[in-house]
């Protein structure tokens, strides 16, 4: 007991240096930012979680149904499986609803996510199928797939998850790279499937990011609240407001912290001592949107090749195959 205590509080110390190596670099940038990935802590992933439930952010609940809807075709194409391996992983319901679809199927899924919440969450959906084998990666998505693949190979086939538009949060050159990293970790005829939110009415899109109840913006300032907690900061957190961008030129929306006034903010485990001006900005997220056509173009560059999509209210989902 106590030997594992000791391993996860140093998990948790170096955790916290990456932490605040990273708001020491990001607050020092122009324009200033900080990494989205910190959005999920314990109270950010309970706000994620929430948000999935609004009916302004219908991403979830359109993917659902997808995976519902074809499951049976996905599983098949990708026969005979024996490894599945999930990128953020949420609380498991889309893996579940996947498997839903054969549920005598042994298998080994790897889960890999930074939130230990949700790989808890994830793991213990999978409580009532004892055939499947679960193995939580809390880690970077590279990392997570580097670990999967020092467990080895099986006979079957493998597939990986990536769903929940996660691949709309890294910039286009860097998402052909993450990309080119899972086709890696792949071998010829496994799979990837990818759900990529759309490009729609500006309304539409604004309207799942800055939504009515205020619950996204409690998202994006607990960035802020973090920091106060786990470094030291003096973040006045209603000293910032929450702002929502359609980038249009660039297909993507934008999640912006803005200074109310003039303000003095330290960040001691950072290192930083800053003056934000009326109106500065911290730049918290770019969530970027598709059309069908640029998923298979996307793919198609990383050595995959696109074996079927589908497509609804805004959302599509795509099986593609490592070439």
């Amino acid at each position: 007991m106590f030997m594992r205590h000791s391993v996860a509080s140093k998990t948790a110390q170096a955790d916290r240096r990456q932490f605040a190596e990273d708001v020491e670099y990001y607050l020092s940038q122009t324009p200033r930012q900080l990494p989205s990935r910190y959005f999920y802590d314990e109270l950010g992933s309970a706000l994620f979680e929430a948000i999935c439930r609004l009916p302004w952010y219908p991403i979830t609940r359109t993917e659902q149904r997808l995976l519902s809807m074809h499951a049976h075709d996905i599983l098949a194409r990708v026969s005979p499986l024996s490894t599945l391996v999930e990128l953020g992983p949420g609380d498991g319901g889309k893996l579940m609803t996947l498997l839903g679809a054969d549920a005598s199927r042994a298998l080994t899924v790897h889960l890999i996510d930074v939130s230990p919440d949700a790989l808890d969450a994830a793991t213990h959906a999978m409580d009532d199928r004892p055939e499947v084998v679960v193995v939580p990666h809390q880690a970077m998505y590279e990392t997570g797939l580097a670990e999967v693949a020092r467990h080895g190979r099986s006979d079957g086939r493998t597939l990986v998850l990536l769903l929940g538009s996660n691949i709309g949060n890294f910039d286009p050159p860097d998402s052909d790279a993450f990309l080119r990293t899972i086709r890696a970790a792949l071998a010829t005829r496994d799979s990837l499937l990818i759900g990529a939110d759309l490009v729609k009415a500006e309304r539409d899109l604004l309207l799942a990011y800055d939504d009515p109840l205020g619950v996204t913006a409690a998202f994006n300032r607990n960035l802020l609240v973090r920091a106060n907690r786990e470094l030291g900061a003096d973040f006045d957190v209603n000293g910032f407001a929450h702002r929502a961008v359609w980038n249009a030129e660039a297909s993507r929306i934008e999640m912006h912290l803005v200074s109310a006034r003039r303000q003095r903010v330290r960040v001691p485990d950072a290192r930083l001592d800053i003056i934000f001006e009326a109106g500065e900005t911290i730049w918290t997220e770019s969530s970027y949107k598709y059309r069908p056509g640029d998923i298979v173009a996307m793919l198609d560059r990383a050595g995959f090749s696109a074996a079927d999509q589908w497509t609804e209210d805004g959302f599509a989902l795509t099986l593609a195959e490592a070439g």
